[in-house]
């Protein structure tokens, strides 16, 4: 069992890694280049998630310097009590234990997720995709420089080299204590971490998100907020897959054709119901299954609803419980549809690209949950922590 690291140890770890980071930059680039090479894949998402570049190195490298300035998640009273037969009770924050990060891809997940867990307390085991093995394994590595030269030992972070197969037996049965498992992936990862775990998982779901344009919309922010959240960056689960226009939106036809046009110039295939496939470059939809599905693809859907109320209900049956924007100036209507759409995170006039720990003040993020239990949307520092109580008495006994 690993001893809670004091703040200050934790804390040098972090800023070490920043160093290293930095120091080593040209090699991880170098080393990540061969990953890149050896993808054979056809899957642009997985690519654009494996490619470390500096601006890449340089998120990582501000990732763990914030992490390191941020207050202790741990110790923290969250309640008092003073009994009546004079016990005094806190309850505070503390650590999980061990977190295992399963993930595809991501080698600055190799850093970011696994700051965030190392800096609430707890021991970190990465499994990361065999297409990442390399850049994973050095960035590891500088893991291990950094705790050793602050006298930690170098299984805080634990690298675990298993395929499928070994992956499935640990989960099943592990060789050591894990307390908390942190799929980072498609929604095959989450379904067989969900099947396999002996221990709590936090599910980061599907996006499948949602933009709904309402009859009283600011045209040029429904075309802006659409745009970017498409076309941003395909491969995030906060990207946009489908768009719905109610009927009664003034000049209705000028804003789809505008908007079909901008999406065509950015190579988007569009994909619309009976109402939008009437449109040029717009292909009818062949199965209602496709309301279901997060592209992470140059893809949309776009279909009309006859209400507010239609495209809530729309919502709640098809998207993945991760994010979802209004669009309109009627602020009884925004306030309506973000009260009771079922996501994680619900907008009113802006991108659902915000939905990212650092964006909303998080300062980074180990998953966004699109579970209800224990925290739903980005899980940030503050949140990757369980709670225990702390009793003082002097003899009393009940």
């Amino acid at each position: 069992m690993n001893t809670l690291l004091s703040i200050e140890t934790r804390n040098a770890v972090l800023r070490e890694m920043a160093v290293l980071l930095e120091n080593e930059r040209a090699t991880i680039i170098r080393i990540n280049k061969s990953d890149l090479d050896a993808y054979k894949g056809d899957d642009i998402s997985m690519f654009d998630r494996l490619k470390v570049d500096d601006s890449k190195v340089d998120e990582m490298i501000a990732s763990v310097t914030h992490l390191a300035n941020q207050q202790d998640p741990v110790g923290i009273e969250r309640f008092s009590f003073q009994h009546d037969n004079g016990m005094k009770v806190y309850n505070k924050t503390a650590s999980f234990g061990t977190v295992l990060i399963i993930y595809e891809s991501r080698p600055d997940v190799t850093v970011e997720a696994a700051g965030i867990a190392f800096k609430s307390g707890n021991k970190i085991l990465l499994k990361g995709g065999k297409e990442s093995i390399k850049s994973n394994l050095k960035i590891v590595e500088l893991w291990h420089i950094a705790l050793e030269k602050h006298s930690a030992s170098k299984n805080w972070v634990e690298y675990l080299q298993f395929s499928r197969t070994e992956t499935q037996g640990f989960l099943e049965n592990p060789t050591q204590k894990v307390d908390l498992i942190v799929p980072r992936g498609g929604e095959r990862l989450i379904a067989f971490v969900k099947k396999h775990a002996s221990c709590p998982v936090i599910v980061s779901g599907r996006g499948n998100n949602f933009v709904f344009v309402e009859k009283d919309a600011d045209k040029k922010i429904a075309l802006d907020i659409i745009i970017n959240a498409k076309t941003a960056k395909i491969s995030a689960c906060n990207a946009l897959d489908k768009v719905l226009i109610d009927k009664n939106l003034p000049n209705k036809e000028d804003f789809l054709n505008n908007l079909i046009s901008k999406l065509k110039d950015l190579k988007v295939e569009i994909l619309g119901d009976n109402t939008l496939s009437k449109f040029q470059g717009v292909k009818a939809i062949d199965t209602e299954e496709i309301w279901y599905q997060e592209f992470l693809d140059y893809k949309i859907v776009i279909g009309e609803v006859e209400s507010n109320e239609d495209a809530i209900a729309m919502i709640n049956k098809y998207s993945g419980g991760h994010s979802s924007s209004i669009i309109s100036k009627n602020e009884t209507e925004a306030k309506t549809f973000m009260e009771n759409v079922d996501n994680a995170a619900v907008y009113h006039n802006a991108s659902t690209r915000f939905t990212d720990g650092g964006q909303l003040g998080l300062g980074g993020e180990l998953a966004i949950s699109t579970d209800k239990l224990h925290q739903r949307g980005p899980i940030g520092l503050q949140h990757l922590v369980t709670n225990k109580w702390y009793v003082f008495g002097n003899g009393q006994i009940r």
